[in-house]
């Protein structure tokens, strides 16, 4: 065996390791979710729905409830981090001003702070604004929380597009919002949907925020309502949970599959120059 074939067969093997070892513990969960009891592998297989139809029927569990607040607080977020972020990328990137690694690195710096260390100062302020188990009270933190990210996708994408495109449109007489809404975000939108969906997906999952400013299913989301399952019932109904998580996964894994060419295209433009 030459050394290209030896080569093939390590990479293919090594594709291979890693894709059962991603997706083992997904299929585990489903298997658990359409399964009587969770220890199946030792008692043996039978299958059922009942826990898709719990979770979707009985009004206590307030599933759809918590799933509906996961989309409206994770959406809003995006859309203003993106929006947020779009703005600050073009200051950095076609304005003429000083000290702009500083400002990147020091929101860098910002980001590394801990949840934790926030979380009771957070926890005041909402108080005292007498937000506590609104969707504010997530949406700002979240936006704060998810901006350095998209602060940088977009930055590294804006410094991608050629400023011959400003000028070109500058000439035609626009502005500079005009320049930022008709030249750059049409030819930024990978970038953008890219950012969208990784901030999206980053305030779906959070879990210390909204399980500290959240109280009810009024504005709690789907991964501290999916916790406050062993809760209600005193137990811990596994197959309730498997089948509730396998349900949350479907809205990212559709976005991720329906817009995974501009993802891509937007991550891999942003980080290659030229």
């Amino acid at each position: 065996m030459n050394e290209e074939k030896i080569k093939k067969l390590l990479i293919v093997s090594t594709a291979c390791f890693m894709l059962l070892f991603s997706l083992v513990p997904f299929i585990y969960m489903i298997l658990t979710s359409v399964n009587v009891a969770p220890d199946f592998l030792e008692k043996g297989w039978f299958f059922t729905m009942s826990h898709y139809r719990d979770i979707l029927s009985m009004e206590s569990l307030h599933f759809l409830d918590y799933l509906t607040n996961s989309m409206v607080v994770s959406g809003v977020a995006s859309a203003f981090t993106v929006f947020i972020a779009s703005l600050a990328a073009y200051a950095i990137t076609r304005l003429e001003m000083k000290g702009k690694a500083i400002v990147l690195f020091i929101v860098l710096a910002v980001s590394m702070f801990p949840q934790v260390s926030m979380i009771a100062y957070l926890f005041k302020i909402m108080v005292f604004f007498g937000a506590i188990n609104t969707y504010p009270a997530l949406i700002m933190p979240y936006i704060a929380w998810t901006l350095p990210l998209a602060l940088w996708i977009m930055v590294s994408y804006f410094a991608q597009i050629p400023k011959d495109l400003d000028k070109a449109a500058t000439i035609d007489g626009c502005n500079e919002f005009q320049i930022l809404f008709k030249v750059i975000f049409p030819v930024a939108l990978p970038g953008i949907f890219s950012t969208a969906l990784l901030t999206f997906i980053f305030a779906f999952n959070e879990f210390i925020f909204a399980l500290i400013l959240t109280t009810d299913f009024h504005s709690r989301t789907i991964p501290v309502g999916i916790a406050m399952f062993e809760g209600i019932h005193g137990q811990v109904p596994w197959g309730q949970i498997m089948a509730a998580s396998t349900i949350t996964m479907i809205p990212i894994l559709a976005l991720t599959l329906i817009f995974q060419k501009h993802i891509i295209g937007g991550l891999t433009k942003g980080a290659v120059k030229g």
